[in-house]
């Protein structure tokens, strides 16, 4: 007889338990959240949406638009995947969670995946010509080699 020897936590081993995906209404990103959506629900994995709000520096009525406009953003973000949740219910179903973290989406991401205990990562493919140049919020994840990241076209 073999002694059964105690088992550590390995992230990902059996397969994703849990997927963040990185959402802000473009329509990359709903690519992604859909993307990932599909592959939640085949890996019968749970889905964390996140939307990640801006933290911009500016006077305080500057400040008080930019914190009400990027709420309204996750207010319809999060109004629209339930209508399409519903639209789906029986047919299509995930165990989906939203999240609004603050900072830069780099960051935010970085923050939710560790805090949520992601075993992947989706983002949409980034659609601003300066990314080319300074690096995307994609390229970003995937050098830190901290998860599997998928970037949907």
């Amino acid at each position: 007889m073999t002694e059964h020897q105690p088992t550590q936590f390995e992230r990902g081993t059996d397969g994703p338990k849990v997927i963040v995906v990185g959402v802000d209404g473009s329509p990359s990103s709903l690519r992604a959240a859909a993307y990932a959506g599909g592959l939640a629900r085949r890996q019968h994995a749970l889905l964390a949406i996140v939307y990640v709000q801006p933290v911009l520096a500016g006077g305080a009525g500057l400040g008080a638009l930019i914190a009400s406009t990027t709420q309204e953003i996750a207010d319809d973000l999060v109004a629209g995947i339930r209508t399409a949740t519903e639209q789906v219910k029986g047919i299509w179903d995930v165990r989906w969670e939203f999240h609004t973290f603050h900072g830069d989406p780099y960051s935010g991401l970085v923050t939710a995946a560790d805090e949520l205990t992601a075993d992947a990562v989706v983002v949409g493919a980034s659609e601003s010509m300066g990314h080319q140049l300074v690096g995307s919020v994609a390229v970003q994840l995937v050098k830190s080699g901290r998860w599997p990241v998928t970037v949907v076209p």
